[in-house]
């Protein structure tokens, strides 16, 4: 069985961490709380035990401590201010480009389909559009050997 799987053919260990890493930093920006009480708190959800918790506290405390210099990444290549985007989005991008800069063990077409796929669960109708096209944008600068590479042996 593959380990990132869960029983039953349902999602991942890792795609549920990303969603409920979503879900506290949607918590994050929205109130400002912090971390480690939105951390406490999202353990307490109903199916936290099924996801990769080390995956899950990478992506939020990670996110948290780097929101700063992945909102300047994003800034580069993202056609709005990330103050104008909606919460939603903006934590997807998060996200995204954090595991682009830090999950190497993730290929970064998977990060890149899913920050698309979190987008198409929790966002609005065409944000998945948009989160793919910053990320896809972002990918080359935060993988500079990975995505060249793999673009060049496609075509």
């Amino acid at each position: 069985m593959n380990p990132g799987r869960s029983r039953g053919g349902g999602k991942s260990a890792r795609r549920r961490a990303r969603e409920l890493a979503l879900q506290g930093l949607y918590e994050w920006q929205v109130g400002r709380g912090d971390p480690g009480a939105i951390d406490a708190h999202m353990r307490e959800q109903e199916g936290f035990e099924r996801c990769d918790s080390q995956h899950f506290d990478a992506l939020l405390h990670g996110v948290a401590r780097e929101a700063a210099a992945l909102d300047a990444v994003l800034a580069r290549h993202a056609d709005r201010k990330v103050s104008e985007m909606s919460p939603v989005e903006h934590g997807v991008l998060l996200i995204g480009a954090y595991e682009l800069a830090h999950c190497v063990d993730v290929p970064y077409k998977v990060a890149i389909n899913e920050a698309v796929e979190l987008a198409k669960t929790f966002g609005g109708t065409d944000g998945h559009k948009y989160v793919n096209g910053v990320l896809d944008k972002v990918a080359p600068e935060l993988r500079p050997n990975e995505v060249p590479a793999a673009r060049a042996a496609r075509g």
